[in-house]
């Protein structure tokens, strides 16, 4: 699986996304939007709008989080074969 993250240093809900993906040792790799030319309006291609985190899951975009709630634990579990049991 190739799994790319989009963030930025300021983002909460990135640091969280960050930490998921650490802690059930999913490997990816980061792009910074405010480090990388032209990756904020990459995303803003994909997604239509300038929302991060963005995961990028073998070329199919998909958000981790939903506004007001927060990263997605249990779906971005089931999406990524996580077993989150005990």
């Amino acid at each position: 699986m190739d799994l790319k993250v989009y963030t930025a240093g300021w983002c909460r809900d990135c640091r969280e996304a960050k930490r998921f993906l650490d802690k059930h040792g999913i490997p990816y790799s980061e792009v910074d939007i405010e480090r990388t030319p032209g990756a904020a309006d990459l995303v803003l291609q994909n997604v239509g709008k300038r929302a991060i985190p963005q995961f990028v899951i073998d070329g199919k975009w998909v958000q981790p989080y939903r506004p007001g709630e927060g990263f997605l634990h249990d779906e971005m579990a089931a999406l990524l074969g996580i077993n989150q049991a005990g």
